[in-house]
């Protein structure tokens, strides 16, 4: 006997029943220990999940993934590791923990202590990593939980010193100063690297037109807009555009001339002003102003820094556009990237603005001390008061999408600071460019990987290409503590591992031994300058988290007979795993962090691709398909999507998507694959176990049955849903393969088991035993609990996550010759049915010939069973003839006939009523009916039919059990 199944599951509550099984039998670690003998390996390298919050259901989509081919492998006989990934380190973490502690400002920090901040941080992420675990089981993730690996070791913080020692040695490190994005709340730079498409936000700004007046011409100003008027007190330059044509115009009887770009003049200014002269951009160039700020001791200290240069107007193509502003563009190289860029090729002065918390500067009067980002209205107000209006003109709401930081969404700024910085190379195009650049070496490693999708490459080279130098330091806290000790000589030292920083140590040593090489202790170790000889101290940045994430390749491998990391011990044993078969992460946001960082440390480490295929999929959206915000209420949580619609419909939702594309979450769509699926499948397992016990049929050592053509049929389907999901997993299309298992799952249940039921017996037991436990193993990978479910009970094994992948056994030659007959058979019962609707007969009533024409295959006695069946015919002729296939019912409808549509109808009612009365199969019933069939023949067929024991007159059709 089958253990008996529910016939509507709560498939959640037998989720969890699983679950327990799995965790009191031991599977898992049976599972990782399945291939340990092997000599193949498939080596996958896992992207670390960020332990910072609890999963999302866009977590999942990747951990699916990962899971579905880390399985398809187990099963094929492959080792692997196994080994899941931590992301620790970094802001988003700092960020919660400010948040937890009440924290407004970075100063905070500092008061609170850096070495308590740093434990919290520890302390959080070790808390949602433990969370993350559990919910990566719940999805049926089986990994080697306990050998998990954590950004914040000591293991992955001292390769990345050695890599960054290697960066030091080829002389790509170095500290630059530069214009760059920065977070007030935070007070850090935020790399080019970190800023993402979805970092960006619909604002609106005030936006200000201000007057600049031209030195020695009366009454004649540039027209200059701004949408960040707090830079206007940074204001060293103007830009115009050398191909343009600017205008000067002046109302009638008015005193002033107002210069901009011509084609704007009607937008800007009005009707009311004329044209009184033209200038060709170029002509413009080398122009002087004055401008508000000009008293200030940071504006005078910059005109004596380069009175040549300070308020001249220069030429630019690039930055110039005739498409919003004047045509005049507004430079603050201390508080713009291009501007700072433009002004390093102009020789301009740079102004800095900004603290790290936006606040103004000394020397800039009574803006000192006050907000820049948060107060425009006190540049509006000054503009507004200074020489009674003189330069002011307008202020103007401005709608666009504006850079926040991707942690806490405050709005960035740009200051000029000191960071430090991996050279990259000149950018194609651009003087200087060398083929012996890093930037060239990780394009050529770029092109080495196979990229799923296709586009994938285009991407990353594109990025490769125009990106600027990898700008790796923060000023923050909770982090890796980058490795360079700098001396006011201007000398710096790199260290490339504990030892050897412990060899230069000449103070601090005892303070930092024994602690994790992070803030505030590796901070206490002084050196000795070898250029000067003075102690020095490191510096006080910490750094880029990706570094963190890119250097898992060469800092997770541990050895196991010493214990340490196999990169720097064993490279034999190493290179047995690198480099990784595969890694699979969210493309759009990768692209420019996780892949991007991985092939600059595998180039600079090893000079080879740290991957070969990678596999990226798009976002997870909501069911309208918007993005999902807590505030906007339409975020789904991973435990609130496990515990309402299981996750086996979450994986079969992900692994059905094609990964181009973002993926619509939510219940509605869960209950879709639900049905399409997973209760489609459910109900040919309960109809074979509940028959199956009825008769007492059970599974032999030896499995001996002669199938028919039906059942040769759906085995040789199974055959080759085999080969075409087998085919699918080697090229890394999920989306492909969940649509051929649905396509058979579509013919065992509306086709093969349809046509069967009125067939039990050995062959049909035999047949769908061998279907159902086949598929269970094919389906493995993708759903884990419901495909545990069937295997365990049909077949008494331990688990089906134990077995192997099956293969196209011997048991069918892959019929080519019966798939396509079958085709033709259910094509005519398509056109069958088609002619019934269109006379109104439906298939209850029995037809005496069906007639075929043009079928050019020959239709063998069972088939021609199998139609007559399915369309409830009598007879079936074949004519002979070329073309379409067609075919013709004969619609008269003799009394024998009618009768017997009549008997077919009764039984049809009857069996709607033990439904709802919810009778046993077995269970049998005395009917009542006044509409019985007169002849014995007719009743005894009823009576098989429904199970009635007898059949008795009534005014009314009941029944009642025995």
């Amino acid at each position: 006997m089958f253990k008996p199944i529910a016939v509507k599951p709560d498939f959640v509550k037998l989720e969890k029943k699983i679950l327990k099984h799995w965790e009191k039998s031991g599977l898992v670690e049976k599972y990782l220990q399945k291939n340990r003998q092997a000599k193949k390996r498939f080596s996958f390298l896992d992207g670390p999940i960020t332990a910072n919050n609890p999963m999302g259901v866009h977590h999942a989509w990747g951990r699916t993934l990962k899971d579905l081919f880390q399985r398809y492998k187990n099963m094929q006989g492959f080792k692997q590791r196994f080994q899941n990934g931590f992301d620790n380190q970094g802001l988003w973490v700092e960020v919660e923990v400010e948040k937890a502690l009440g924290f407004k400002e970075k100063k905070d920090i500092e008061k609170y202590g850096i070495a308590k901040f740093v434990n919290r941080c520890k302390k959080r992420t070790l808390k949602f990593a433990k969370m993350q675990t559990e919910q990566s089981k719940r999805l049926g993730y089986f990994m080697d939980w306990g050998n998990s690996y954590y950004t914040m070791s000591d293991e992955n913080n001292h390769m990345i010193w050695k890599f960054l020692k290697k960066c030091h040695q080829n002389g790509w490190l170095y500290k630059g100063t530069d214009s760059v994005p920065w977070c007030p709340r935070c007070g850090t730079a935020i790399s080019q690297h970190e800023i993402l498409n979805e970092e960006y936000k619909k604002v609106t700004h005030k936006s200000v037109f201000f007057k600049l007046p031209i030195k020695n011409k009366q009454n004649e100003y540039f027209l200059v807009w701004t949408t960040t008027p707090w830079t206007i007190p940074a204001n060293v330059a103007l830009a115009v555009n050398p191909q343009f044509v600017y205008g000067a115009f002046r109302k009638k009887g008015g005193r002033e001339t107002l210069i901009l770009l011509q084609g704007l003049k009607n937008k800007i200014l009005g009707q009311e002003w004329q044209l009184v002269k033209k200038y060709q951009g170029e002509k413009l160039k080398g122009w002087q102003y004055g401008a508000p700020f000009d008293e200030c001791a940071r504006a005078k200290e910059a005109q004596r820094e380069n009175p040549r240069t300070f308020h001249t107007v220069v030429l630019d193509k690039n930055l110039v556009t005739a498409e919003e502003g004047t045509g005049i563009v507004h430079l603050a190289p201390g508080a713009g990237q291009e501007d700072f860029k433009l002004g390093k090729k102009e020789k301009l002065p740079v102004v800095a603005v900004i603290d790290e918390a936006a606040n103004y500067l000394s020397g800039f009067g009574h803006l000192t001390g006050k907000n820049a980002k948060d107060q425009p209205e006190l540049i509006f107000d000054f503009l507004k008061q200074k020489e009674r209006g003189r330069f002011f003109f307008k202020v103007e709401p401005y709608s666009h999408r504006y850079p926040v930081c991707w942690r806490c969404k405050t709005e960035l700024v740009w200051r000029v600071v000191d960071e430090w910085y991996i050279k990259m190379g000149a950018k194609r195009g651009e003087k200087g460019w060398s083929r012996n650049s890093l930037r060239e070496e990780m394009i050529r490693v770029a092109k080495k990987i196979q990229w799923l999708p296709e586009f994938g490459l285009k991407r990353e080279l594109d990025w490769l290409k125009n990106m600027d130098d990898w700008l790796i330091s923060k000023k923050r806290y909770w982090g890796l503590a980058l490795p360079i000790w700098e001396c006011s000589c201007g000398h710096f030292v790199v260290v490339e591992s504990k030892k050897e920083l412990k060899k230069k140590a000449v103070a601090g040593w005892s303070q930092f031994e024994g602690h994790s090489p992070h803030r505030p202790w590796v901070d206490k170790v002084k050196i000795k300058c070898p250029h000067c000889g003075r102690i020095i101290s490191r510096i006080a940045d910490v750094g880029n988290p990706w570094l963190d994430a890119g250097i898992v390749p060469f800092s997770t491998l541990i050895d196991p007979r010493t214990g340490k990391v196999s990169y720097l011990t064993d490279k034999k044993y190493w290179r047995q795993w690198f480099p990784a078969d595969f890694v699979t992460e969210c493309f759009p946001g990768q692209f420019k962090n996780w892949f991007y960082s991985l092939i600059a440390m595998s180039t600079v480490l090893e000079g080879r691709e740290p991957f070969e295929i990678l596999l990226g999929y798009a976002l997870v959206r909501d069911e309208r398909g918007r993005e999902m915000h807590k505030s906007k209420g339409n975020a789904i949580d991973f435990q609130a999507a496990a515990d309402k619609m299981g996750v086996d419909v979450m994986r079969w939702l992900y692994l059905s998507q094609n990964p181009t594309a973002n993926l619509n979450f939510g219940f509605k769509i869960g209950d879709k694959v639900r049905r399409k699926l997973h209760l489609k499948l459910w109900n040919v397992y309960n109809f074979f176990v509940t028959h199956a016990n009825l008769d007492g049929w059970q599974p032999k050592k030896r499995l001996v049955f002669k199938p028919e053509k039906l059942d040769l049929w759906i085995l040789t389907r199974l055959d080759q849903m085999i080969v075409e999901v087998t085919t699918a997993l080697d090229e890394f299309n999920t989306a492909f393969a969940t649509q051929v298992i649905e396509k058979f799952v579509d013919d065992l249940s509306g086709w093969y088991l349809r046509r069967s039921r009125l067939r039990l017996g050995t062959n049909f037991y035999a047949t769908l035993h061998t279907v159902l436990t086949t598929l269970s193993r094919v389906m493995a990978p993708f759903i884990p609990f419901l495909t545990e479910e069937i295997y365990c009970n049909l077949t008494g094994g331990n688990s089906v996550h134990l077995t192997g992948w099956p293969k196209v056994e011997n048991l069918v030659v892959l019929d080519q010759k019966l798939l396509k007959k079958m085709m033709v058979v259910r094509e005519i019962c398509e056109l069958g049915h088609a002619a019934r609707k269109k006379v109104k007969i439906r298939v209850r009533q029995p037809l005496g010939e069906l007639r075929i024409a043009n079928c050019e295959l020959r239709i063998d006695n069972q088939l021609v069973q199998l139609i007559k069946d399915e369309l409830n015919v009598k007879e079936i002729v074949f004519e002979k003839g070329k073309g379409q296939l067609e075919v013709r019912i004969d619609t008269e409808i003799t009394p024998e006939l009618r009768v017997e549509a009549e008997v077919m109808e009764l039984a049809h009612r009857i069996q709607a009523l033990r439904k709802k009365r919810n009778c046993r199969l077995n269970q049998l019933i005395i009917v009542y009916s006044p509409e019985l069939p007169r002849s014995k023949e007719w009743q005894n067929y009823l009576k098989k039919r429904v199970l009635a024991k007898k059949l008795l007159p009534g005014k009314q059709l009941r029944i009642e059990t025995i």
